[in-house]
């Protein structure tokens, strides 16, 4: 049997929300999870509710599978994967390979990459082709809708500075993947930028913006609440689609041209459309957004009509330190982000505050 060093005694059993089908979430008593060499268990400070867990509870096709679309879940398995937590335990060579001792405050991110098939070989980790995220995989990933959760040895772990706000470590997941969209967008000083989807990601994606210094940096939501906080973050501009005509706003500014840069993270269809409308010809479009149903549109517009580069951005490559640093300085401000937090026991509660989005940005879960 390999060596596991403890914090503390173990509990045998947990508490944990255990996904079994599209609407059928359980909070029940399950085995803490043991852990093997070169893994870590957390004892769960917090874990944030991301849209993708409200579509997994809707069943959305995207995870379910369904028109043509494989499964992506494996059930029952415990969602979540925004989390932090404490380094109560520690399998053999776990604390060499991480930099972590018990005690300590830590990160992981989203994707437990294979280390074998060509995307990890090459360094492109993100795009794993086995691909396990925590939350979705039973055994192999499950998440922290829990008491305690289990890094599997391939996990990629990041230790929290000594000085860092608890508060906001549950952003981390977020931010680092706002930067990566960010850094896909490549915005230049004289720049005009739109930021559609002023959500948790929206938000963390603004205020990395803001860091590049575009010329004009504009954020976009329905929700009065959002809209102003984008402008305490950093927006020039912040523009209600509910109330005005945003394409002709965007086009007025510009010269009739169009932005130069449209990051979409609302999970909207209409706000594709919308950016392929508002962006200059030769401009640089970003989709970040995990969608419930299929978006149809003109793709002439990509070619023909303006030379459009779509970029997609997924997950956090190579962003978890800077997300951290950023949190940790203060330059990427979150505590008017996280907006609520409620125990495990009231999970169905705190999902039904983050899908309804009316006071609610993020939603984060303590146990």
């Amino acid at each position: 049997m390999s060596k596991v060093e403890t914090l503390f005694e173990l509990p045998k059993k947990m508490k944990a929300v255990v996904d079994y089908a599209p609407g059928d979430f359980r909070l029940e008593e399950v085995d803490v999870p043991e852990i093997g060499p070169g893994e870590v268990l957390l004892k769960v400070g917090g874990c944030g509710i991301c849209a993708g867990d409200i579509k997994t509870f809707h069943g959305a096709k995207r995870i379910w599978g369904g028109d043509g679309q494989p499964a992506y879940i494996r059930p029952p398995v415990v969602p979540g994967h925004e989390f932090y937590g404490q380094v109560v335990a520690l399998g053999e060579g776990a604390s060499e390979k991480y930099g972590l001792s018990l005690g300590d405050w830590a990160v992981s991110e989203q994707i437990v990459p294979c280390g074998q098939c060509r995307f990890c070989k090459r360094g492109e980790y993100w795009m794993c082709q086995v691909h396990y995220i925590y939350g979705f995989f039973r055994g192999e990933a499950d998440g922290a809708f829990a008491e305690y959760v289990r890094l599997p040895k391939n996990a990629l772990n990041w230790k929290l500075p000594e000085d860092f706000p608890l508060e906001a470590a549950a952003y981390v997941e977020p931010l680092a993947c706002a930067i990566h969209a960010v850094e896909r967008a490549d915005i230049q000083l004289e720049d005009v930028v739109v930021i559609a989807g002023l959500g948790a990601l929206g938000l963390g994606m603004l205020q990395v913006a803001r860091i590049k210094n575009p010329k004009l940096l504009i954020g976009i939501d329905i929700k009065e609440k959002r809209l102003e906080l984008a402008q305490k973050l950093g927006a020039d501009l912040v523009l209600n689609p509910a109330r005005e005509d945003v394409v002709a706003k965007v086009k007025e500014l510009t010269d009739g041209y169009g932005c130069d840069v449209y990051i979409h993270a609302s999970g909207h269809p209409k706000g594709v459309i919308q950016g392929l409308d508002m962006i200059r010809k030769l401009g640089r479009y970003v989709e970040f957004s995990v969608f419930s149903e299929p978006t149809t549109v003109d793709w002439s517009i990509i070619g023909d009509v303006k030379e459009i580069d779509i970029r997609g951005a997924h997950l956090s490559p190579y962003t978890y330190p800077t997300a951290i640093r950023l949190l940790k300085e203060g330059t990427v401000k979150a505590d008017e982000i996280i907006t609520h937090e409620f125990p495990l026991d009231e999970f169905k509660k705190a999902m039904e505050v983050a899908e309804k989005g009316e006071d609610a940005i993020r939603v984060v879960l303590k146990p």
